[in-house]
């Protein structure tokens, strides 16, 4: 069993993020998107080319680390005989380890999550993430208006992320219940408010859905039948409305209307990725407050659980932040593991590279880092477990994140 989405998604967004904040002495950067299809000799030519043109640059130290790193990304384009499905994208060029001159030459290949179509060579002072960057924004916006007499919210969904993003009052008094004329006259002044109020919401829903998210469906929802009226005598922007996929009844409207359409939508979005992690959480918490105990939560329980195979999926928060820390007794072998926070990682290393193996007293040793969630993943892949990263910004999210940012849902039970 391969990776998750979730984790995959996770692993290339650190990367980048990584990435994006390296820089270099000069321009000795070497950024190389290589479109889907694009032979690999071809390439290689153009590397070939640029090698000579890096020869006439003047700095001696820039001259050099522009060509250790032409040079090490030909070899490893070398051990390719054709381009990846998707393309290829390599970074490659000269990092520091500790200040001024401590410049290693350092190579990081990446497959786009999507077809890469357009070839790039760019030398500078920084890497240019931004092409790959833009394949991880998600492409379908749902909106969403919650609508009634008194108030709008207007939100979108966006992968896994609800957001309000404006809300509008109407300033539409109540039916009158005096009769004569003056009650006709007060309906009159109350139609009038309330077109020019569906006339504000459909302008602020163009505004919002189209020109900034360009949405590409929308749902409509609240009490009563204001929602279809606001539908049926066409105030909204003909590209919005024959987007509508759902008119929902619900209790509110505005910015709780937005959030309780999205609950009673879950059939209809059900491909999106907030609604995947809503049922999961639902279910760690079902089993969690259950007789049938198919549930743990904290770190150690949860790698306890994976590695003797008795998880099933593991829920894990994607700001937890956290790495495997091991180092290994070069004399006999001996490992100590630790799981700390990423800001804490040199430390903690340093302590246990001071101390003596407790085996044989030899404090000679092979030490090694790894992303948590990376870790976690390559237990379940061991045994046919999954690893989902839960976003951190969500309700769910925030739920998880009171457990200790992980949790597991077991196979059977642990005696």
């Amino acid at each position: 069993m391969g990776k998750s989405d979730s984790v995959r998604l996770y692993r290339l967004k650190r990367m980048l993020n990584e990435l994006s904040q390296k820089k270099g002495r000069g321009t000795e950067l070497i950024s190389l998107y290589i479109p889907q299809g694009k032979p690999i000799h071809e390439v290689i030519a153009t590397l070939r080319e640029e090698y000579g043109t890096a020869s006439n640059i003047k700095s001696d130290s820039t001259r050099n680390h522009v060509l250790d790193a032409l040079t090490k990304t030909m070899q490893r384009l070398k051990l390719y005989t054709k381009t990846p499905e998707n393309g290829l994208v390599i970074f490659c060029g000269a990092l520091p380890t500790n200040g001024l001159g401590s410049e290693v030459v350092k190579i990081f290949e990446i497959e786009p999550p999507k077809p890469l179509n357009i070839f790039l060579y760019r030398c500078d002072d920084h890497f240019h993430t931004e092409i790959l960057k833009d394949m991880l924004k998600e492409e379908k916006v749902i909106g969403i208006i919650a609508i009634d007499s008194s108030e709008a919210g207007i939100g979108v969904l966006e992968g896994n992320k609800v957001e309000v993003v404006d809300h509008i009052t109407s300033g539409v008094g109540g039916k009158h219940r005096a009769g004569g004329q003056s009650a006709r006259r007060y309906e009159r002044l109350r139609e009038m408010e309330l077109n020019d109020y569906f006339n504000r919401v459909a302008e602020h829903a163009k505004s919002l859905l189209i020109d900034t998210y360009n949405v590409v469906g929308l749902i409509v929802a609240g009490p009563g039948p204001t929602k279809d009226d606001f539908l049926k005598n066409g105030y909204l922007d003909y590209r919005l409305q024959k987007n509508v996929l759902a008119v929902l009844d619900i209790s509110y409207a505005g910015r709780e209307g937005v959030r309780e359409a999205l609950e009673k939508a879950q059939d209809i979005l059900q491909e999106y990725r907030l609604m995947e992690e809503k049922r999961l959480v639902r279910r760690l918490f079902e089993e969690i407050n259950s007789s049938k105990g198919l549930a743990v939560y904290g770190m150690q329980d949860v790698i306890n659980a994976l590695k003797s195979g008795v998880a099933d999926i593991v829920l894990v928060n994607d700001n937890i932040n956290r790495v495997r820390v091991e180092v290994v007794c070069k004399r006999c072998n001996a490992r100590v593991e630790r799981i700390v926070s990423i800001d804490k990682a040199i430390q903690v290393k340093q302590e246990m590279i001071s101390s003596a193996c407790s085996k044989c007293s030899s404090i000679d040793y092979d030490v090694y880092e790894q992303d948590l969630i990376e870790y976690m993943d390559e237990l379940a892949m061991n045994t046919g477990a999954r690893v989902e990263v839960i976003s951190s910004s969500t309700e769910d999210g925030k739920m998880l994140e009171s457990l200790g940012q992980i949790a597991a849902i077991l196979r059977y039970r642990i005696n």
